[in-house]
C-alpha cells in the first residue's frame, strides 16, 4: 500500500505535492492510498456529519443545507488550530460524484480559503485520495507573513493525520 506522501508531483493536481507558501497564500497537498472503494470514500467524505470522524482541526458544523450536495451547496465548519476557533463559510463550487469536489471558504478578517478533493480507483477496489488546500491569508503579505510566523508547518502535518485517519476510519 502507498504511503501517504505531502511531497511529489504525481497527485493529480498541477504543480508540486508540497507545502510552498507565496506572498498572501499557503498550499498544502497531500495524498493516500485507502483500501476502500471510491464510493465509500466519497460518502464518508463529503458527508457534512462525518467530518469530525476524520477532520482533525473539525469543532462544530454550525450549519448546512438541506438535500444532496450539489455545486452551490453551503456549509458553516467551526475549525480549530493553535488554540484558536474560527468559523469558515464553505460554499462547494465543484462537485463530480465520486471525482472530484472543490469547496471555497471564507473566513475572519477576509480569509480565503479553496480545498479541493480528487479521488482516483485504483486496483483492488482501492482509492488514492488527494486533498489539496489553499489558504489566503487577509493583508496580503503581512498577513502571509504572520501566517508563517504563526503555523509554520503545521498545516502540512494537519493534513498528514487527517489524511491517516481517514484511512484507519474506512479501513478498520
Amino acid at each position: 500500500m502507498r504511503k501517504l506522501t505531502p511531497s511529489g508531483s504525481d497527485n493529480g493536481f498541477a504543480g508540486p505535492r508540497k507545502l510552498r507558501f507565496s506572498f498572501a497564500m499557503s498550499t498544502v497537498c497531500a495524498s493516500i492510498d485507502i483500501a476502500a472503494a471510491p464510493e465509500l470514500v466519497w460518502e464518508t467524505v463529503m458527508d457534512p456529519m462525518r467530518l469530525g470522524d476524520w477532520v482533525t482541526i473539525h469543532r462544530k458544523l454550525r450549519h448546512h443545507d438541506d438535500g444532496p450536495l450539489r455545486q452551490g451547496y453551503h456549509m458553516d465548519q467551526q475549525i480549530h488550530m493553535r488554540g484558536v476557533s474560527v468559523d469558515v463559510h464553505w460554499t462547494l463550487v465543484q462537485c463530480l460524484a465520486q471525482e472530484r469536489a472543490v469547496w471555497e471558504g471564507r473566513g475572519p478578517a477576509r480569509s480565503r480559503a479553496r480545498t479541493e478533493y480528487a479521488l482516483h480507483p485504483l486496483s483492488g477496489g482501492c482509492t488514492r485520495f488527494d486533498y489539496r488546500n489553499e489558504f489566503h491569508a487577509p493583508l496580503g503579505p503581512l498577513g502571509a507573513f504572520a501566517s508563517r510566523a504563526l503555523v509554520g508547518g503545521m498545516p502540512e502535518r494537519e493534513a498528514t493525520r487527517t489524511l491517516e485517519r481517514l484511512r484507519t476510519l474506512l479501513e478498520d
